[in-house]
C-alpha cells in the first residue's frame, strides 16, 4: 500500500488539500491538489546534467488540458487534445511567471514543471491552483527553488474585495485579479477590472499578499514532513577575475558609449563592435586562464547592466537621455489603409504598433473548446511580432508564447469599455501588428487597437491608454520608470504595465526579477502610470476625439429582430434551405440565436432591409379576413394554390376567382401570377382564401356565408351557380 501524505489549508472560503506520495512517485516532486470538484496533478523535474551551450536558465512549464477533466470527449476529428489553446498557454505562463525568479541564475539544468487537470468542477479556477501546486511540487523536489510561492484570486463583488471567489461570483465582479507572491512579497499580478482606482487595486494586492500565507505555511510543512535534499548542479558563474579584467577595460567606455547613443539600433550596433573588440583584446588571456570563451560575452552585459543602472540610480538620466517620469515622443493616427473597417498607427518613440479591426457577424464569434468556463468570445485581440520589427531574421513558425500573452493582455484592457452586445452586436477582431520594437509592445497594441475601435465605428465608452513602468533598485534604493525601453526592460528589476481609461485601470500585468516588490514601490508605480495615461489618451484623442458615427462602408450593415423561437425551424428551413435562398438572393449574412434574435448583415444595398422585411413576413400568421397580395404557385382544375406569405399558401377555389362565373383556373390564373386574396378558412393547417370577396368588397362574414356551399347542391363558381351575389 503506497503512503500518501495529506495536507490541507484555506484559501478564501474553499478548503485545499494538497496531497503527496501516492501518484507520479518518480516524479522529482509531484502533488495532487484538489479543491471542491477539481483536482489536478502537478510535477516538477530536473535533468541530471546542464543543457550544453545555453546561456540562459531552461525552465519549461506545461499546462496540459485533459477534456475528460470536464466529462467531455474532444471537438477535433481525431478526438484527441491537439496543441494546447490559449487560455492553456496563458496559464502555463502565469505559473512560469510566478515561479521563475526564485530558481538560481547560475542554474542551467533543464526543469520541467507540469500542471494537468484530471477533474474540473463547475466552480472553482484551475490557474491558481495550479500554481500553487506548482509550487508545492517544487518545494518538496529535489529541485533548487528558493520559493514557495502561492497564487489567489481577487474579486470585487457588490462594492466588497473577495478572496477566492468562485466561476459564478466572478461573473458579478468588476475585478479579477491574480496575484503571486512569497511570504514576504508579491511577485507577479495579472489584473482585468472594470475602470477601478489605483487605491482600490492596491487594497486587492494587499488582500491576496494576506490571504495566499496559509498556502505558503503548508508548503513550508510539506517541505519539513516529506522534502528531498536539494540536488547538487554545476554552477555556471562567470569567473570574478575576468569580470574584473573586462570591468578594468570597458567600463568607462560602456558609461561613455550609453550616456552618448539614444538609438537603440545605433546603441546596439556600437555595444556590439566593442564586444567584439573585447573579445579580440581578451583572446590570449581567455585561453591562457582558461575561462570559457562564451562568459566574455557575460561579463561585458554585467558591465553594461551595470553602467545603466548606476547611472539611473546616481544621476536619474536613463539610457536615452529621460529622467523618470518623462515619456518618449508620441504619434498617433488613423484611418491609415481602406479596405480593413478601422486601423490606427501608435508611436512612442522607437516603438511602433498598427492596429486592424475588422466587424462581423454574431454567428463569427469565436468558439472555444478548453476547461475554462466561457464558450465563446466576441472581441479577439490577435498580436504579431514579426522578426522584422527588431531588425532581425528568423523563420516564421506561428504566434509563440509571448504573442499569444500579448495579445491577451491587449483585449483585457479593452473589454471594459467594448459596447454590449444589445447595443452593437457584431463580433470584434482587432490584429495588432508590431512594426518597430524597443520596449512595451503591448501597451502599444492597446493604444493602436483604441485608435482602431474608434475608427471602425465602435462606440467604446471611453478611450484606453497603455503604459509600461520599470524599476531600478540595488536593495536600498531604487528608482521608478515610466515608458521603459527595451534596455531598461532587460536590465531593470521590474515590467508593471498598466492600461485604463483617464478614470480608472482596465488591465494590469506585473513580473518583477527580483524576489518581491513592496506596497510604496506599487503605489509609486501606478501613480506615474496615472499620470502617464492621461498624456497617452492626449495623444490619441488628437488623431480621433471619438468613436466615428458611421461604420466603414465595407462593413457588414446590420439589422436585427426577433422572431419566435418555436418559429425558427421555419426560418431556417429543411437542411437550412430557406435561409440559404435568403442569404443568395438578397445577398447577405443571417445569424439566428436560440433566443430568437436573427441578426442580417450586408455590405452595401438595401439587401439588408428587403431580407428583414422578408424574415418578417415569414414569421407573420395569418389571419382570418386579412387581404394579401399572393402569387400562385400551383393551378389544379378546382383551384389555385396562393403564397401568401413566405412559406404559407392557401387555396382559392374556382368559384371564388372571380366575380363572374370561370370555366377554366387557367383563364384567371396561372403560375406566378399576383392575385389579392382574403383569408376566408383555417382549418388543421389548411387555408382557404377568396379573390371574389375582394372584388365585392366583402366582409369577412359576407364572404365566408358567400363561399358555403347551397344544400343539397354542389358549390358553384360564378352566377351560375346559385349563389347570390351583391352585384349579380
Amino acid at each position: 500500500m503506497l503512503e500518501e501524505k495529506s495536507f490541507e489549508f484555506r484559501l478564501g472560503d474553499q478548503t485545499i488539500t494538497l496531497r503527496t506520495g501516492k501518484i507520479a512517485r518518480l516524479a522529482g516532486g509531484a502533488v495532487m491538489a484538489q479543491s471542491g470538484d477539481t483536482v489536478l496533478l502537478a510535477t516538477a523535474t530536473m535533468a541530471r546534467s546542464p543543457r550544453e551551450g545555453t546561456d540562459f536558465f531552461p525552465l519549461t512549464v506545461d499546462f496540459e488540458e485533459r477534456l475528460y477533466a470536464a466529462g467531455r470527449i474532444p471537438g477535433s476529428f481525431f478526438r484527441r487534445e491537439g496543441r494546447p489553446s490559449e487560455r492553456a498557454i496563458l496559464t502555463s505562463r502565469l505559473i512560469d511567471r510566478a515561479a521563475r525568479p526564485l530558481f538560481p541564475s547560475d542554474l542551467r539544468n533543464d526543469v520541467q514543471v507540469i500542471v494537468q487537470p484530471l477533474s474540473q468542477g463547475e466552480t472553482e479556477y484551475t490557474d491558481t491552483l495550479g500554481l500553487i501546486a506548482a509550487s508545492a511540487a517544487l518545494t518538496i523536489s529535489n529541485v533548487p527553488f528558493d520559493g514557495p510561492v502561492a497564487a489567489v484570486r481577487i474579486g470585487y463583488i457588490d462594492g466588497a474585495l473577495v478572496a477566492n471567489p468562485t466561476m459564478v461570483q466572478r461573473e458579478q465582479s468588476d475585478l479579477d485579479l491574480v496575484v503571486a507572491g512569497s511570504a514576504d512579497a508579491i511577485i507577479m499580478v495579472e489584473a482585468g477590472a472594470n475602470v477601478i482606482s489605483e487605491v482600490l487595486m492596491l487594497d486587492a494586492m494587499e488582500l491576496a499578499h494576506q490571504s495566499i500565507q496559509d498556502a505558503i505555511r503548508v508548503q513550508l510543512e510539506m517541505r519539513a514532513a516529506v522534502g528531498k535534499p536539494k540536488s547538487e548542479y554545476a554552477r555556471f558563474t562567470t569567473p570574478e577575475a575576468l569580470t574584473d579584467r573586462v570591468r578594468e577595460l570597458m567600463l568607462d567606455r560602456v558609461r561613455h558609449l550609453v550616456a552618448t547613443t539614444e538609438l537603440k539600433g545605433e546603441r546596439i550596433e556600437a555595444l556590439d563592435a566593442l564586444e567584439d573588440e573585447l573579445k579580440a583584446t581578451l583572446a590570449d588571456e581567455v585561453a591562457a586562464n582558461g575561462w570559457p570563451s562564451g562568459k566574455v560575452g557575460e561579463a561585458f552585459d554585467a558591465v553594461l547592466k551595470s553602467a545603466v543602472r548606476g547611472r539611473i540610480l546616481d544621476e536619474g538620466i536613463r539610457p536615452d537621455g529621460r529622467d523618470q517620469h518623462t515619456l518618449r515622443t508620441l504619434e498617433a493616427e488613423v484611418r491609415l489603409v481602406p479596405r480593413p473597417h478601422g486601423s490606427g498607427l501608435f508611436t512612442r518613440g522607437e516603438t511602433q504598433v498598427m492596429s486592424l479591426a475588422t466587424l462581423g457577424m454574431p454567428g463569427e464569434e469565436q468558439e472555444l473548446d478548453d476547461l475554462f468556463p466561457e464558450d465563446t468570445k466576441r472581441y479577439i485581440h490577435h498580436y504579431n511580432f514579426p522578426p522584422y520589427s527588431t531588425g532581425e531574421a528568423y523563420p516564421l513558425r506561428g504566434p509563440r508564447r509571448r504573442e499569444i500573452g500579448h495579445g491577451a493582455l491587449a483585449e483585457r484592457a479593452l473589454l471594459p469599455v467594448l459596447p454590449a452586445k444589445s447595443v452593437f452586436p457584431y463580433t470584434i477582431r482587432v490584429v495588432s501588428e508590431v512594426m518597430s520594437s524597443n520596449g512595451s509592445t503591448s501597451m502599444a497594441s492597446t493604444c493602436a487597437s483604441t485608435l482602431a475601435l474608434m475608427d471602425a465605428g465602435v462606440p467604446i465608452k471611453a478611450p484606453v491608454g497603455g503604459i509600461a513602468m520599470g524599476l531600478v533598485s540595488d536593495g536600498q534604493r531604487y528608482r521608478v520608470l515610466t515608458d521603459i525601453q527595451g534596455i531598461e526592460d532587460h536590465l531593470g528589476d521590474m515590467d508593471f504595465k498598466v492600461t485604463g481609461t483617464r478614470e480608472g485601470i482596465t488591465a494590469l500585468q506585473m513580473d518583477i526579477k527580483i524576489k518581491g516588490v513592496s506596497r510604496a514601490i506599487l503605489t509609486e508605480a501606478l501613480e506615474q502610470a496615472r499620470v502617464a495615461r492621461q498624456q497617452i489618451i492626449d495623444a490619441i484623442e488628437s488623431a480621433l476625439s471619438a468613436p466615428r458615427e458611421t461604420l466603414s462602408e465595407f462593413a457588414p450593415k446590420m439589422l436585427t429582430t426577433h422572431i419566435d423561437p418555436e418559429k425558427i425551424g421555419t426560418l431556417i428551413g429543411p437542411g437550412g434551405k430557406m435561409i440559404r435562398a435568403l442569404q443568395s438572393e438578397y445577398g447577405v449574412k443571417i445569424d439566428v440565436e436560440e433566443d430568437g434574435t436573427v441578426f442580417i448583415a450586408a455590405v452595401a444595398g438595401d439587401g439588408a432591409q428587403r431580407a428583414l422585411t422578408q424574415v418578417d413576413a415569414m414569421m407573420q400568421t395569418p389571419k382570418m379576413g386579412m387581404v394579401y397580395t399572393g402569387k400562385v404557385v400551383r393551378v389544379a382544375d378546382f383551384g389555385a394554390f396562393v403564397e401568401i406569405l413566405p412559406g404559407t399558401d392557401g387555396l382559392v377555389h374556382i368559384s371564388q376567382l372571380s366575380d363572374s362565373r370561370v370555366e377554366k383556373v387557367t383563364d384567371v390564373a396561372n403560375v406566378g401570377d399576383e392575385l389579392l386574396v382574403m383569408v376566408t378558412g383555417m382549418n388543421e393547417g389548411k387555408i382557404r382564401l377568396s379573390r371574389q370577396a375582394v372584388l365585392e368588397g366583402w366582409t369577412l362574414e359576407e364572404a365566408q356565408a358567400q363561399d358555403a356551399p347551397p344544400s343539397g347542391g354542389r358549390r358553384g363558381g360564378g352566377g351560375g351557380g346559385g349563389r347570390p351575389r351583391r352585384n349579380g
